[in-house]
């Protein structure tokens, strides 16, 4: 596989620029996989740096399982409007919300530890953690319900 379609599996994989990728990679001597640790490293520099922002806008997102047995509302909070209303931003908040209906997590620390369903490699947090260095905001989840019959 070229150097760009290296660069083009890390990115559709991870969402991280194109720059922050050649950098990861060049770091790890063109290892793939140690780039991905690197960039996951990068997203929790990130997180860190911003967690004590105020995060006063959102959404609300939701999932019913396909049964329509189970379902889930979820509160996630970030600074702007503005990144509330990005497609990534939305795309994050249905993840969770999907989780949350999967797992049964019992609050929202115990879900922020959890393997995320669609990659075991990483914990919900380390998942959210890609979106704050993506978005370039803090993001927490606020409240969440979960109902099954």
């Amino acid at each position: 596989m070229n150097d760009i379609e290296v660069i083009k599996k890390i990115r559709d994989m991870t969402g991280f620029s194109i720059g922050q990728i050649k950098k990861a990679l060049e770091e790890s001597g063109g290892d793939q996989a140690r780039a991905l640790d690197i960039l996951k490293a990068h997203g929790a520099v990130v997180a860190a740096k911003k967690e004590s922002r105020s995060t006063e806008q959102g959404l609300i997102g939701s999932y019913v399982h396909a049964n329509g047995k189970i379902a889930t509302v979820v509160s996630v909070l970030c600074e702007t409007d503005f990144v509330a209303k990005n497609p990534m931003f939305q795309e994050l908040t249905h993840e969770i919300a999907m989780h949350i209906t999967a797992m049964n997590p019992k609050d929202v620390a115990e879900l922020l530890g959890q393997e995320y369903i669609r990659d075991q490699s990483m914990t919900i947090e380390e998942f959210m953690n890609q979106f704050i260095a993506k978005l370039g905001e803090n993001i927490k989840i606020g409240k969440f319900m979960r109902l099954e019959i």
